[in-house]
């Protein structure tokens, strides 16, 4: 059986739609699986509705293999359906295989219903907001059959994925994980083939629809992944959860305090970069015959030519000065020697930023043009809705603050001005202006790791120790090294070389967040209970602000 080829509808939507696969993961029924410690009557409850899931699938599979037209699709799809059949027969038995015996009443919960009934509909040609089809001609009939496939393809490959990462994290030598059996049945080779033929199938299918109907296909797709997530998360839970954060706190005594980076952790580019380009298009528009002020700027030409020098130096200097810090060989966890060494990195950065105030290069920057800039600029997928939905929720007495070394602030709030995220507080450099129009000075307020985490302790000055006051540190930067560390939970957000290469040579270990929660939730089951600790040395790492959000709020 062949992979799925990169440029299939069925790889495209899954990349697509990943973020919904994070939630779907990070619920408390696959983090207390994964961990082996998942309440038995949550798993059985789970798994009844296994047998009423395939019929759901043998029923659409029979349908799709009647309105296929091509003899190989049909023998393909036939296939697909004797598998779902087997099993169904097997059912019990597998489950006993399992270790577990499944009770006789099975009551299909409605979260259940909702993915059953909408395959059902699917399989008719009822598809949401669209015209229901009456299924006659040998075109509609393919169509159909592609649209059953879109519905299916998703829960396949959901399962596949998440079986694979969960195993990751298992000792295969330990045979004592309670649900090890189970994950091994959805990592064979046999239930990957199933996956991949369907993934095929709907490739396929798809090849002679109109834009429209892949576009119906795809909100399918969307809309599987998504019932699916929803019904993880609906899965009843009788025991102390780690995840999601919002049902783990207090709703009346928990305080949460939020910090996060700006630069490539919530904005997608690097805001020096951003502030180059307005100077140069400023300068573009500007009357080359205009009068000699003291704010007078470089041309155009000029300013690229600056920007390109300076740009050039910061990197091959910063480069120079992160090899001069490290230690010449990795050790245990040392925070003080880490800061230590960090306050060559301060010395180095505030001589870049007087090296750019002596340039000029930022001056002549007209206000509004940076407010525009800031208000349009692209943010992390899933970064604005994670934060209006924290700053929103019922569960946390939530305060956010944007720790930056960006030079001007106003790009950021500008950034968060829409969706109502005026409330996050902004701590960065300024640009001084002369009547809206920049000097080209800038107001040093944040230049280092070390004055990152001065900000990070005044703000927590007066917050009290106890449980219930958790503070997270989100970044991706060196320069948030500290702070991430000094944080309960310190979150690294994407893969910068120099932060990982100096946090390793300092005895920093990097946990991905999932693999983490599992960790936590096997001590929560041995304990009866889990704190997270600052400095200690321990930050979790995630891809995406989907599985952030996915570990703060569940889906």
């Amino acid at each position: 059986m062949k992979a799925v080829e990169e440029e299939g509808l069925a790889r495209k939507f899954w990349i697509k739609f990943e973020s919904d696969f994070v939630f779907c993961m990070y619920t408390p029924f696959f983090v207390s699986l994964a961990a082996g410690t998942l309440n038995t009557d949550t798993f059985l409850h789970c798994i009844s509705q296994d047998s009423l899931f395939l019929n759901a699938f043998a029923r659409a599979y029979k349908l799709a293999e009647e309105c296929a037209d091509d003899e190989d699709d049909k023998t393909a799809i036939r296939n697909l359906r004797k598998r779902v059949n087997k099993k169904l027969k097997a059912h019990d038995t597998l489950v006993h295989e399992w270790g577990f015996e499944l009770r006789k009443e099975n009551i299909m919960d409605n979260a259940a219903v909702k993915y059953t009934d909408f395959l059902g509909a699917t399989a008719l040609g009822k598809v949401e907001g669209e015209k229901a089809l009456k299924i006659e001609t040998p075109f509609e009939k393919i169509k159909i059959a592609a649209y059953i496939l879109g519905a299916i393809s998703p829960c396949m490959r959901l399962f596949a994925v998440i079986a694979k990462e969960i195993k990751a994290l298992l000792d295969p030598n330990d045979s004592s994980h309670n649900y090890k059996k189970w994950i091994d049945t959805y990592c064979s080779q046999d239930f990957e083939e199933s996956a991949l033929l369907t993934e095929e199938l709907l490739d396929k299918l798809s090849v002679s629809l109109t834009g429209e109907e892949l576009e119906v296909i795809e909100k399918l797709y969307h809309q599987a992944m998504k019932l699916d997530a929803a019904f993880f998360a609906a899965q009843p839970i009788y025991q102390q959860i780690v995840v999601p954060l919002s049902q783990v706190q207090d709703p009346v005594e928990g305080r949460l305090t939020v910090f996060c980076d700006f630069d490539l952790t919530c904005a997608a580019f690097d805001s020096s970069a951003i502030l180059a380009e307005i100077a140069i298009l400023t300068a573009k528009r500007a009357d080359p015959d205009q009068n000699e002020t003291k704010l007078t700027r470089m041309s155009s030409a000029d300013l690229r030519s600056a920007w390109d020098v300076l740009s050039t130096k910061y990197t091959e200097e910063y480069e120079q000065c992160i090899k001069s810090i490290m230690p010449s060989e990795a050790g245990k966890f040392d925070y003080g020697s880490l800061c230590e060494a960090l306050k060559q990195l301060a010395d180095f950065e505030k001589t870049a930023n007087s090296r750019i105030v002596h340039s000029g290069v930022l001056k002549g920057l007209n206000l509004e043009d940076i407010k525009r800039t800031g208000e349009h600029l692209i943010l992390q997928d899933g970064c604005r809705g994670f934060f209006q939905k924290t700053v929103g929720s019922e569960n946390f007495n939530t305060d956010v603050h944007v720790l930056s070394y960006c030079w001007c602030g106003d790009i950021i709030r500008s950034a968060f001005s829409s969706g109502d995220l005026n409330v996050l507080r902004v701590h960065s450099n300024e640009l001084v202006y002369e009547d809206s129009i920049s000097t080209g000075e800038i107001d040093k307020k944040l230049e280092s790791p070390l004055e990152k985490l001065q900000v990070f302790n005044d703000i927590l000055k007066y917050r009290n120790n106890d449980d219930q006051h958790l503070t997270v540190y989100i970044g991706g930067s060196l320069g948030d090294l500290l702070c991430l560390l000094e944080a309960d939970i310190g979150i690294v957000m994407g893969s910068s070389s120099s932060l990982r290469s100096v946090g390793d040579q300092f005895g920093v270990s990097f946990v991905p967040l999932f693999s983490g929660l599992v960790e936590k939730q096997r001590e929560l089951a041995k304990g009866g209970s889990f704190k997270w600790n600052k400095l200690s040395g321990t930050l979790y790492t995630v891809s995406s602000w989907a599985e952030i959000h996915a570990f703060f709020l569940g889906s």
